[in-house]
């Protein structure tokens, strides 16, 4: 099998160092939210967003430079978007990545004011990259689409409207598409696209591995957040049954949830066979399978 999770380990160094560096200077009359957004981006986190963006754009014959700066523009909006989910007036979450959330750390208007830095500073990142001015636009409207009310604030808005009420899998399967998935189908997009890749078979595979991954990525979420251990997750458990949310876990029972993360990876790996010839996309997805944080 791939050394997948070594290498996954490698990255996330990479895409640390290149965070760091993309992410302003601090301004002493602006000081606070520059720490915050350092706070909430750097430290922390698998990175799996912008090695998805690295896998699939050593598919497509992309560059390496370009595709650490699109993927560490997914990844700042990633991080804006766990901020903002945090607030009280979402999730009110005091714990992520081991540490106390960014309100908790900074104050709410600080956190609602660092993540607003970080989506922005994320476009202005992308627009800059190194790459062909065709590829920056598409790479940015599918980034746009994807945090956008298509995407992840959408999602985000279903799940606030659900909350308490029980839905079914129609309904939860749209749900998690778009908070969850929408952005992990940017990320193994955009590394198409940094290799000039916008249609055509890798592409369509790309999708459906991404779908695939992204509906398992959170049930594995839904059974952790029900039986997993706060201290190896690095966040408070529980939450989402206090709050009366229908999960995968509520919905099939922790086995049954298992088994259908399962059917997902496999569908998932399936989708590009043809194109993983090392195997590294189904080591990464047997990875995401198996994980317990």
């Amino acid at each position: 099998m791939y050394p997948v999770k070594e290498e996954l380990a490698e990255y996330a160094a990479k895409v640390e160092g290149r965070l760091a560096a993309l992410l302003p200077d601090a301004d002493p009359d602006t000081k606070p939210i520059g720490e915050a957004m350092r706070y909430a981006v750097l430290g922390g986190g698998k990175r799996i967003r912008p090695y998805l963006t690295y896998a699939f754009s050593r598919l497509s014959g992309g560059d390496p430079a370009t595709a650490l700066d699109f993927g560490c523009a997914l990844e700042m909006v990633h991080a804006y978007s766990l901020v903002h989910d945090d607030l009280p007036a979402m999730d009110n979450d005091v714990l992520r990545r081991g540490k106390p959330t960014c309100h908790v750390a900074y104050g709410e208007a600080t956190a609602i004011l660092a993540g607003d830095a970080l989506l922005t500073r994320a476009f202005s990142a992308l627009a800059c990259a190194d790459a062909p001015s065709d590829t920056v636009r598409r790479a940015t409207a599918e980034l746009a689409d994807a945090a956008g009310y298509a995407g992840m604030v959408g999602g985000q808005t279903l799940d606030m409207q659900t909350e308490g009420k029980p839905v079914g899998e129609t309904t939860l399967v749209k749900l998690q598409r778009l908070k969850t998935g929408a952005l992990i189908r940017a990320a193994c997009r955009l590394g198409c696209l940094s290799g000039g890749i916008a249609d055509g078979e890798l592409f369509s595979a790309a999708d459906v591995y991404a779908e695939k991954i992204g509906l398992a990525f959170q049930v594995i979420d839904d059974i952790l957040d029900g039986v997993g251990d706060p201290a190896e997750l690095g966040k408070s458990v529980g939450k989402d049954a206090a709050s009366g949310k229908t999960t995968w876990l509520s919905l099939l029972g922790e086995t049954g949830a298992r088994d259908y993360a399962r059917r997902l990876t496999d569908e998932a790996v399936s989708a590009v066979a043809r194109f993983d010839g090392d195997g590294r996309l189904a080591s990464l997805a047997a990875l995401l399978l198996s994980r317990s944080k």
